[in-house]
């Protein structure tokens, strides 16, 4: 059980931190192509993934490995910011980019934050509570 436990939260974790990678490299090349004419701005597809965890998770319920690794199979996908209704692209919005770059980097942390917490806890548990 407990490597059960310990394989789904590090997959979990690496997807997560892989997802908000390619997130910040997506956001960049937006803030870069921003005043290229034609440019189409890009976004990650990720979002449906954790709405799901969580999901799960609300119900009391934890992530089951089969979830965790469909979900890394399927990966995060970078897609074409289109407007729903026309179709045609979206406008990249500097501002806008900017403040999904500084969410993003937040997110990043707190991920790195939460998997060096799991680490010490598995050192701690390997050390039996010894330094």
């Amino acid at each position: 059980m407990t490597a059960a436990i310990e394989s789904i939260t590090q997959a979990s974790l690496s997807l997560a931190l892989d997802a908000a990678t390619l997130r910040h490299q997506a956001i960049a090349h937006n803030i870069a192509n921003a005043g290229a004419e034609g440019f189409v701005p890009m976004r990650v597809k990720f979002s449906a993934h954790m709405d799901e965890a969580r999901r799960q998770l609300s119900e009391g319920s934890r992530l089951d490995q089969t979830s965790v690794m469909s979900w890394a199979q399927e990966g995060a996908v970078i897609e074409p910011a289109v407007s729903g209704a026309t179709g045609l692209p979206q406008a990249v919005q500097l501002d806008s980019e900017v403040a999904q770059m500084a969410q993003n980097a937040v997110h990043y942390q707190a991920l790195l934050k939460g998997l060096s917490k799991h680490m010490g806890i598995l050192a701690s548990a390997v050390s039996e509570g010894k330094r």
